[in-house]
């Protein structure tokens, strides 16, 4: 019997929470998984991504992209709504601070750059051989490796709409990809720090819950965030996530309305930059609230939740909506790619980090994960080295992304140039190539760079 209603939505959803749920049953039950930090949301990913590409789960990788395309808005707009706390207002008057969170800024910097020249490189020379790839093909590296599954898949969604087949699928990928780099090679890396005595504080062993991921029947979890409405009036979640609605609903309106002004290709490639004009939109919102006296009622407990939330359900969205035939087709462009991104990433971040004057592993391993799979990757390599947060490295990286958004905006509109305004693959390089040597040259003209520290001048105050 059909029913009346559509279920299409919901049952997607529904899926997507038991891989959840299966995810977080195998880190909280298997060793290997415990070692590597792996997230429920990544291997309930995998899980998806062998059900769905072996025909045993009958969803469409549209459905899913669909999914992972609004749940990637919604995270930045909640981002954006969250207001700023005392602490990261009192730390970021320290210098130190400072150093560091410009530190981590322009490394992310040079390394977004860095990756877009190895898949541009790597496209030029596979044409050489008479393989012809699609001229933003190599771009999508730094988009799922340094900007994780959300813009690998808005960017690569319209692409497809400009004539570039399977790019969606491909930056998937590429985002997959680094994600294995970020625990596979950040995790032993953090562990290695430690053993070697480079973390600030003293090692600790990390506490059971944190491993398995689930808290035990007998410790109370910490708040998730303050109810700031009655509940005779509204609830508070619900609130919080119609704020979230309606910034949501001026972003659509305001994307369409730009897309009239300029030409079809171009209005294509505006749904692509959703999050930013959402992340923007929800500054402006937060400000007027807090100017009208109503900004109390933001709570950013709450709305650290809901982009907690949104990114979760991205991730698991986005693995298996991999499809392995097309990845086969280019594994040989995809291979070399991430090899090369992947070694060179890691060399790069090894030597900047070790010329940091201070907490230079905890610095180093919390952009390693950040500039290989995402912030909160880089929080958890960051856990590892300072479990309790007694350093400011975790504030820095939050703080962080306002410091490196004019770089990187820059770098998101640079690899849309071969399709807007018809660069040539050679000159886009040139461009970013210029970036990363701009980005390098002030972090020498800031000196928050210096000599390879040892590991005695670590513990100094």
């Amino acid at each position: 019997m059909h029913s009346p209603f559509p279920f299409d939505n919901l049952l997607v959803f529904g899926f997507l929470s038991v891989l959840l749920l299966f995810g977080t049953l195998v880190r909280a039950k298997t060793p290997f998984v415990q070692r590597y930090l792996f997230p429920s949301c990544l291997l309930g990913g995998v899980l998806g991504s062998i059900l769905i590409n072996f025909d045993l789960v009958k969803i469409s990788t549209t459905h899913l992209e669909t999914f992972a395309y609004h749940l990637f808005n919604l995270s930045f707009i909640s981002v954006g709504l969250t207001r700023d706390t005392e602490a990261n207002r009192a730390e970021s008057s320290k210098g130190k601070f400072l150093k560091g969170t410009l530190w981590m800024a322009l490394t992310q910097g040079i390394t977004f750059p860095l990756q877009a020249l190895v898949g541009g490189l790597v496209v030029l020379v596979m044409g050489l051989f008479g393989v012809n790839l699609f001229k933003t093909f190599g771009f999508l590296a730094p988009l799922g490796f340094n900007e994780g599954p959300g813009q690998a898949l808005s960017f690569g969604k319209v692409w497809e709409g400009l004539g570039f087949e399977h790019a969606a699928t491909i930056g998937l990928t590429f985002a997959a990809v680094g994600f294995i780099f970020s625990f596979f090679i950040g995790v032993p890396l953090a562990n290695w720090g430690l053993r070697k005595g480079l973390a600030t504080g003293e090692a600790k062993k990390l506490p059971p819950e944190f491993v398995a991921g689930l808290l035990p029947k007998s410790k109370k979890g910490e708040s998730a965030g303050n109810l700031r409405l009655h509940s005779s009036n509204i609830d508070s979640m619900a609130f919080q996530v119609a704020m979230v609605g309606l910034v949501y609903l001026l972003t659509y309106f305001l994307v369409d309305f730009l897309g009239t002004l300029v030409g079809t290709d171009t209005a294509k490639m505006l749904w692509g930059f959703f999050f930013f004009f959402g992340l923007g939109i929800a500054i402006v919102v937060r400000t007027i609230a807090e100017k009208i006296g109503i900004g109390h009622l933001l709570d950013e407990g709450i709305q650290k939740r809901i982009t907690g939330w949104s990114v979760d359900y991205l991730i698991v969205a986005t693995i298996p909506a991999i499809q392995f035939a097309v990845v086969w087709n280019f594994a040989l462009p995809i291979g070399l790619i991430c090899a090369i991104n992947g070694l060179l990433t890691t060399l790069l971040v090894l030597h900047l980090g070790r010329r940091l004057p201070s907490e230079s592993l905890e610095r180093t391993v919390a952009i390693y994960g950040t500039v290989t799979g995402t912030v909160s990757c880089g929080l958890l390599l960051l856990r590892i080295v300072d479990p309790e947060f007694k350093t400011s490295v975790a504030i820095e990286l939050a703080v962080m992304n306002l410091f490196v958004l004019p770089i990187l905006l820059s770098c998101v509109m640079l690899v849309n140039a071969p399709i807007w305004w018809g660069w040539s693959l050679e000159l886009t390089l040139l461009a970013f190539a210029g970036i990363a040597l701009t980005s390098y040259i002030l972090m020498r003209l800031l000196r928050i760079l210096d000599k390879p520290i040892s590991k005695e001048s670590i513990r100094k105050p």
